[in-house]
């Protein structure tokens, strides 16, 4: 007798279910759809954005499916996609420059499985279309201008110290001092050892004069990189915000290169303008003397600019420094108060002149601009309580800890870290995404056909079985997926046709197993049992060595190699469950409580 324990069977049961609960948006499809985000750092999605946005709508005489809060955006369903352009234009002239609002596609699926957490799986750029970049960085940029600022720190440090030298020269990553002698370059190497960490030194003496070279840390250059990168990240998400992309992907790969990916984005030359413009930062003094005073006309010498809060301020047009003299900026915590702080580093020009400003206007607000394509917002306008010196600048104020952290990546990412080169480049078009989802489809649809009537033909009610056992594989491979919120591409694809292909090739191992237990004469009760129980050590083994493939090409491929490695390895989790139990489980219930089966349908 072969039977599961009832637990068993409401395992399969439930699982199954559950598969089905999560693979169901996937066909409901999908429906034309404005997301508006929040540009400004200090603006959040909320009830009253909700309102607003329905408001609007409502005003316009448009007709929303579904207006509803989803994380940091507000998203919007229409029945059509003329609704849809007709509410992006509404929108984005109501909502003004504070948000972005942008097309985007949202699933038909009916709001229970949505309170489920089931959500269709996200298409990757082949199969939805768009524009895809691949940038590169350029690596001796980044330490190219972390030398040059180093060098102008070091003059400015020794001027500041009175320590008399000849000169600062660069020798490819060498920064070498010249002193007049000895004594002069041991004070040197110690102002340079306390505010130059990074650097390692050494010390030699040519042609009468003492010469101090330093040399940046392996450690210190890889930091500088791995930042030129980060901050590169930054600077790109901010300026695609301006494309009105939904869901772009912007991740770096690999030590250098950068993946910018723009669903439903066309237009590549735009694109491409976008993601190659540089901004610029600049620190300036406020005017409090006209502020509240002044009507839409600033006063002579003076300039309104929008705050993070969405306000107005008045600034002068003296300029104090740019974000050229701005080294490095960093999230931190103030000693006294414990408040988050944001923590500036000037190179040597920079300090002088941040110093001098703040000693003539204590008690005065100081502002930090952000302009990009000639456009100012004022990213934080402290009040400078002493005179700042040394190059250090700390920034507080009612700010959160990650209200800190963003301020700190814009003041960094008000221009590219280090440039950046466009090495690979491609467009899909919305035909060819949905040609490539057609094809993608009927394969995996065809494959299963073509296997079902040769294993039904072949292996007759154990072959029923096993594309039943099959069908519950697909089912349970989409549903993970979907609940991953995974990114199905063209290789995914390729994956799912491989793991159907793996599934059966379990079950021929079983069926054959009990065909030849048949042919030695034992009961078919028996076979069954036996031919499970020693089928089960090759199919692990094969599909662990497999799994141990998939494994290896998630941590070194990249983009679509991992796409494909993620499906591999969760189609084989899949068609073990299904392959082993669920089809053992339908042969316990067909023929387990016969006590005298005298014969089975195997072929």
């Amino acid at each position: 007798m072969n039977r599961y324990p009832l637990w068993k069977y409401v395992l399969i049961v439930l699982t199954l279910l559950a598969g089905l609960i999560y693979t169901l948006p996937n066909f409901y499809g999908e429906s034309p759809a404005v997301q508006v985000s929040p540009i400004r750092s200090g603006l959040k999605a909320d009830a009253a954005l909700l309102e607003r946005v329905s408001s609007i709508l409502k005003a316009g005489n448009i007709n929303a499916e579904v207006v509803a809060l989803d994380g940091n955006s507000i998203k919007a369903r229409f029945a059509d996609t003329d609704t849809q352009l007709k509410a992006k234009d509404v929108l984005h002239a109501q909502l003004g420059d504070d948000y972005v609002a942008a097309l985007n596609l949202l699933s038909r699926s009916p709001s229970w499985l949505t309170n489920l957490g089931a959500l269709p799986m996200y298409l990757g750029l082949d199969l939805r279309g768009g524009v895809h970049f691949m940038l590169q960085v350029d690596m001796t940029a980044a330490i190219n201008k972390a030398l040059e600022a180093t060098t102008g720190d070091i003059r400015s440090a020794m001027r500041e110290q009175n320590i008399a030298y000849s000169g600062v020269n660069r020798e490819g990553k060498t920064l070498v001092v010249k002193f007049r002698d000895a004594n002069e370059r041991s004070k040197g190497e110690a102002e340079i050892s306390q505010r130059f960490a990074d650097y390692a030194r050494s010390t030699k003496e040519e042609g009468g004069d003492y010469l101090l070279s330093i040399t940046l840390k392996p450690e210190a250059e890889k930091r500088i990189q791995d930042a030129a990168v980060q901050q590169n990240l930054v600077t790109l998400r901010n300026r695609v915000n301006e494309l009105g992309v939904a869901e772009p992907i912007i991740q770096q790969q690999g030590a250098d290169r950068v993946v910018v990916q723009l669903p439903g984005v066309q237009d590549t030359a735009r694109a491409k303008d976008i993601l190659g413009r540089t901004a610029t930062l600049e620190v300036r003094m406020v005017d409090d003397t006209h502020q509240g005073t002044a009507g839409t006309v600033a006063p002579l010498g003076t300039e309104m600019f929008k705050d993070r809060e969405g306000g107005v301020l008045l600034v002068q047009k003296t300029v104090i420094l740019t974000g050229e003299r701005i080294n490095d900026a960093q999230p931190g915590f103030d000693g006294r108060t414990n408040e988050p702080t944001v923590n500036l580093n000037l190179d040597g020009v920079g300090a002088r002149k941040f110093k001098d400003a703040s000693r003539e206007n204590v008690g005065k607000r100081m502002a930090i601009i952000l302009f990009e394509k000639g456009k100012g917002e004022i990213i934080t306008a402290p009040v400078i309580r002493e005179e700042i010196g040394g190059g250090r600048v700390q920034i507080s104020g009612r700010m959160t800890t990650e209200e800190a952290q963003n301020t700190s990546l814009l003041l960094r990412a008000g221009a590219l870290a280090a440039p950046m080169e466009i090495i690979e480049e491609r467009t899909v078009g919305p035909s060819l995404g949905a040609e490539n989802i057609k094809r993608g489809f009927d394969s995996t649809k065809i494959g299963f056909i073509m296997v079902s009537l040769f294993m039904i033909a072949y292996y007759l009610m154990f072959g029923t079985i096993s594309m039943l056992a099959l069908a519950a594989n697909l089912l349970l491979l989409v549903a993970l997926l979907s609940l991953m919120q995974a990114t199905l591409t063209l290789p995914g694809m390729a994956g799912i046709a491989l793991t159907l292909g793996m599934a059966i090739d379990a079950n021929v191992l079983i069926n054959e197993r009990i065909r030849e237990e048949l042919r030695n004469g034992i009961t078919p009760q028996a076979a069954i049992h036996a031919g499970y129980d020693r089928a089960f050590a090759t199919i692990f083994d094969s599909n662990f060595t497999t799994f141990i493939v998939g494994i290896v090409l998630f941590m070194f491929g990249s983009g679509p190699i991992k796409g494909f490695a993620v499906v591999l390895c969760l189609g084989i989790v899949t068609s073990m469950f299904s392959a082993v139990l669920v089809s053992r489980a339908l042969v316990n219930i067909i023929y387990g409580r016969k006590a005298r089966l005298t014969n089975v349908a195997i072929g």
